[in-house]
């Protein structure tokens, strides 16, 4: 059955159903940009996430023509004099939620279209796996404003495609096409713009249909490694696939392969 948040007027949705938490930025007639409501919202809707026992995949995705078109620029301009802590306030929310994107143990997907611009192309880099329509346009955005990159894209993009590029989105404001950041390492997948849905739904499926607590295992010794050392690492290694030995869901997956059939995890 699905659970749904209040969504009069919400700018971030969040609905559960089938073990698939589903995350929608709904400020679409702003671009999706972030503004204090927006941020504060979507750190709520991922932290329900983290308590919900029943999730096994995630989704984010845009409400409209595009998944993100970063800061509310508008909001942030009109707060004059207090600009600073407006934005202050705004990214203690918004990197919370993005903290959570990284430690939650289920695969998080990013469904994205249009154009992910400064936070946008932040929070795309934080999730797992991205999945992008073929028009769609990721760029840093920071510069044209005089500003610095926010979000985690500091942390997350020298790490997923590199410091020498990572300085050349953020120091050049270089557009990158799907293809293009697909390429990179930033997208995992690209599709026909009317394949979006389609192919999300089927990913995110495959995922909440997998080993949940395996896929969580990997996802975080992937994710801590580059902190760590060689020897710790395989000994995280070794203590990760040995708790996975004793749960149900490597009993099912030996069965099913003794008995030649697709394994049932749930």
């Amino acid at each position: 059955m699905d659970k749904d948040i209040p969504q009069d007027e919400a700018t971030v949705l969040l609905r559960i159903a089938d073990g698939i938490g589903h995350v929608t930025l709904n400020r679409p007639r702003n671009a999706n940009t972030i503004d204090i409501t927006l941020a504060r919202e979507f750190m709520h809707a991922m932290q329900r996430c983290e308590d919900e026992a029943s999730l096994r995949a995630i989704v984010i995705r845009g409400n409209g023509k595009l998944f993100c078109g970063g800061g509310d620029l508008v909001a942030i301009h009109a707060n004059g004099d207090g600009a600073a802590s407006y934005v202050r306030e705004l990214l203690v929310y918004l990197h919370e939620a993005i903290s959570a994107i990284a430690r939650i143990p289920v695969p998080v997907v990013a469904a994205v279209q249009g154009a992910a611009a400064g936070a946008g192309l932040s929070l795309a880099a934080a999730c797992d796996l991205v999945v992008a329509t073929h028009s769609c346009r990721f760029v840093m955005a920071y510069p044209k404003v005089g500003l610095t990159p926010d979000g985690s894209a500091t942390w997350f993009l020298p790490r997923v495609i590199g410091l020498r590029r990572a300085l050349q989105l953020a120091l050049t404001n270089r557009e990158l096409s799907a293809e293009d950041a697909m390429q990179w390492g930033i997208v995992s997948d690209v599709v026909a713009d009317e394949a979006l849905e389609d192919r999300v739904t089927a990913l995110a499926t495959q995922l909440a249909n997998g080993p949940k607590h395996a896929l969580g295992e990997a996802k975080r010794l992937l994710r801590t490694s580059l902190e760590t050392d060689l020897e710790t690492q395989m000994v995280r290694e070794t203590d990760a696939i040995c708790r996975a030995l004793r749960r149900p869901e490597a009993m099912e997956g030996f069965k099913a392969f003794t008995e030649k059939r697709k394994p049932e995890f749930r």
